[in-house]
């Protein structure tokens, strides 16, 4: 049971004595001694010395004073350990690129970066929650205006922050093609904007609501999303199919709670057979690890893309709408999306409704062409690929996930 501080105090008196004799507060003025009041600063180092006796009884030992308790003597200190070497700090400081809001275990709590972060435009620039809760935010190595773009050396790496990405993207698609002002003016895009970037993300939410979304329409895709958290959070907190309207406000399920409900009761959420295997080997992975969001948050774009591929039910595409819409990466561009082929097209003056009966994957510009087109937009290639889509007023919002 702790004791008063009053009752502290009185223990530690006899303590005292040790302490250095205290400063004159006494002055002679005209014949007469008078007591002096106390400065400022003599006050603070009295509230100080107060706390230390009351805190710390061990710093009431006299500095002075050679001979030591032996009881109380602080073991010696281990010897210092050598410095790590260049590799090894390299890698370090790699597997620390981040920061997270609740601390892991046996980790020393880092310093939060400022909202005002340096965007990278080959990693995760979005700030990322964990299935569990926690957010992690990505702290780019290029701080120091010294590393290259880690997964495309040789592009140029822009000097934009989270606060100023916006603004530097534009002006850059702007200065690169004065065609693209009007559409920007009439336009502003809220993905990239600092309030769009401050947004928190849950990816593994995201991926499971691009599977349900996969050939269905937006209002389809919103209805089997609502019965399958319903159909999560009454397994998972009443043991029952079936909850009240509105009980489960921001709750989603977790990897593992998924992973603990089988194929044909995951059906009974509106899930075709594949989509309901397709979420249950997705749950698979982030549950054993084999996903996380600190992979996904600094993983370059081929890993990405080989990770998630690797997933049942998500394909290239899926892949690049993921890295735009969820992870906010800024040099994303898609040549197998149909908005974004139309638009370039319509972009380049040509008629695409004469363009609508010619076959192939490719039926509106050729994947060069687009890809030829785009690369003068690096590193904002994401934000030219969004105005591509205000070119022929495609609705984006259903491919956030």
């Amino acid at each position: 049971m702790a004791l008063r501080r009053s009752t502290r105090l009185s223990a530690l008196l006899p303590l005292t004595s040790a302490l250095p004799a205290p400063t004159p507060t006494s002055q002679r003025r005209n014949g007469v001694t008078k007591a002096r009041k106390p400065s400022t600063k003599e006050r603070q180092r009295k509230a100080q010395t107060v706390e230390n006796i009351d805190l710390h009884p061990q710093s009431l030992i006299d500095p002075n004073t050679t001979q030591q308790n032996p009881t109380t003597t602080a073991p010696p200190l281990p010897p210092p350990s050598p410095p790590p070497s260049a590799a090894a700090a390299n890698a370090q400081a790699h597997n620390e690129n981040y920061w997270e809001s609740t601390p892991v275990q046996g980790k020393r709590p880092q310093t939060p970066p400022p909202l005002n972060r340096p965007v990278e435009p080959h990693r995760t620039n979005a700030t990322i929650l964990t299935p569990h809760g926690s957010s992690l935010v990505a702290y780019p190595p290029g701080t120091t205006g010294t590393d290259i773009s880690p997964s495309k050396p040789g592009l140029p790496r822009p000097t934009a922050t989270t606060g100023t990405l916006l603004e530097k993207a534009t002006a850059h698609l702007v200065a690169t093609d004065p065609r693209l002002e009007p559409l920007i003016k009439a336009h502003r895009c809220n993905l990239f904007s600092p309030e769009g970037l401050a947004e928190k993300i849950d990816p593994f939410r995201s991926l499971v609501g691009t599977i349900i979304g996969q050939q269905v329409s937006g209002a389809a895709a919103r209805s089997i999303r609502e019965k399958f958290v319903a159909l999560l959070w009454g397994l998972n907190h009443t043991g029952d199919h079936e909850v009240e309207e509105d009980e489960n406000q921001g709750y989603f399920p977790t990897p593992e709670e998924i992973v603990r409900v089988d194929i044909p009761t995951l059906r009974t959420a509106g899930l075709s057979q594949r989509k309901a295997e397709y979420i249950h080997g997705l749950a698979e992975k982030f549950a054993g690890g084999e996903l996380s969001a600190r992979m996904l948050l600094n993983a370059s774009d081929d890993e990405l893309l080989e990770k998630l591929t690797a997933v049942r039910g998500l394909g290239r595409w899926s892949v690049e709408m993921f890295a735009c819409f969820t992870l906010k990466r800024t040099d994303v561009f898609s040549t197998g999306d149909l908005g974004v082929q139309r638009g370039c097209a319509a972009f380049m003056g040509k008629d695409v409704s004469k363009l609508k009966a010619k076959g192939g994957k490719f039926k509106y510009m050729s994947e060069n062409d687009m890809l030829e087109l785009a690369a003068r937009f690096a590193p904002y290639r994401s934000l030219f690929m969004w105005y591509m889509w205000r070119v022929e007023e495609v609705d984006v919002s259903v491919m956030a996930g």
